[in-house]
């Protein structure tokens, strides 16, 4: 698992580590500001889990990290902020397009049986109306959406032109513990949880869908075990809710009124709505179990109970590029 101490990578081989299954993990990780091993202490004694630190863009250190023999490999590991994105897109390019390219090369080379390629709803761009399936065409709309979208191409073109056993993810919104709380759900948990404004974009109306993280890593599991090579996978949660409706539903869940949303500047190009069909994947045996309103509700009760993990996180470099970018506005 490539990125695997970030939020999505951290759940799944937590999840992977609890069942049955015998093999070894490896975690190769960079731990830029996103990456956090704290988020991993829990299983860091298991002895069929090992971290490797390593930049998914070297290909001496992805080379060393897979010798020995490596079966698959699950590419977690992204540049993921939005917002970051419209600002500093170069950090987008390296990690997310030339980074992937790097670990396909090493993953033909040393003859890896899946490649699984970890994406996202926004590389099909805004939708009006109706969901997105597989195979509708690709319009992101940020570089960060850009970035994934090149990615998934790249992925593609390995299992087309030298069989490399590709598949791709992807999924919806994620939401659930160990998140980093540059996202909406975590960061206006932080910040209604000290009487501070919730900053929201525009008048709220951004629809986004909405999937509990374990859910995205059950179904994850089940494309590597199950899927075929070559194809593409949405996962959604069926979860569809404009951002002000769910601010109102953090701040009930928090005892906050809802006097402390504060509607700020719109962010360029911001997408009005994201859906996609996820058919596919059900076909597979895969359906999402946790309910929004108890993922919602677990989620704000984890936070909650895990103020330490988050409250350094919020002091630190990267919320200074949020005063300026984003609170201030």
């Amino acid at each position: 698992m490539t990125g695997g101490a970030g939020f999505i990578g951290s759940n799944f081989i937590r999840m992977v580590l609890g069942g049955r299954r015998i093999c070894e993990k490896k975690n190769f990780d960079l731990l830029t500001y996103a990456g956090n091993l704290q988020s991993l202490e829990d299983v860091s004694s298991n002895p069929r889990y090992c971290y490797i630190k390593g930049d998914i863009a070297e290909p001496k250190v992805v080379a060393e990290a897979i010798r020995g023999g490596v079966d698959a490999i699950v590419n977690f590991a992204a540049e993921t902020h939005v917002d970051k994105s419209l600002y500093e897109p170069a950090k987008f390019l390296r990690t997310n397009i030339l980074g992937t390219g790097v670990l396909l090369e090493a993953a033909q080379r040393a003859g890896v049986t899946k490649f699984i390629q970890v994406s996202s709803d926004e590389v099909y761009g805004s939708l009006g109306s109706g969901k997105a399936c597989e195979t509708d065409p690709l319009r992101p709309s940020s570089p960060y959406a850009a970035s994934k979208a090149s990615a998934d191409l790249l992925s593609l073109s390995f299992f087309r032109t030298h069989g490399l056993p590709v598949i791709i993810t992807r999924s919806s919104n994620n939401y659930g513990p160990y998140q980093f709380p540059e996202k909406i759900i975590p960061f206006f948990i932080a910040e209604a949880k000290a009487g501070r404004h919730l900053p929201l974009y525009g008048n709220g109306a951004n629809i986004r869908d909405w999937l509990y993280v374990e859910d995205n890593c059950r179904a994850i599991l089940t494309v590597l075990e199950k899927g075929t090579p070559g194809e593409v996978y949405n996962i959604g949660g069926g979860n569809e809710i404009d951002n002000l409706a769910l601010t109102k539903k953090l701040l009930l869940l928090l005892g906050k009124p809802n006097t402390l949303i504060k509607f700020v500047e719109d962010r360029p190009g911001h997408d009005l709505r994201y859906a996609i069909d996820c058919s596919k994947v059900r076909d597979l045996g895969w359906a999402p179990k946790v309910s929004f309103d108890d993922g919602l509700r677990m989620t704000v009760d984890w936070y909650l109970s895990h103020q330490s993990w988050w409250e350094n996180i919020l002091s630190g470099e990267h919320f200074r590029f949020y005063e300026t970018h984003y609170k201030n506005r």
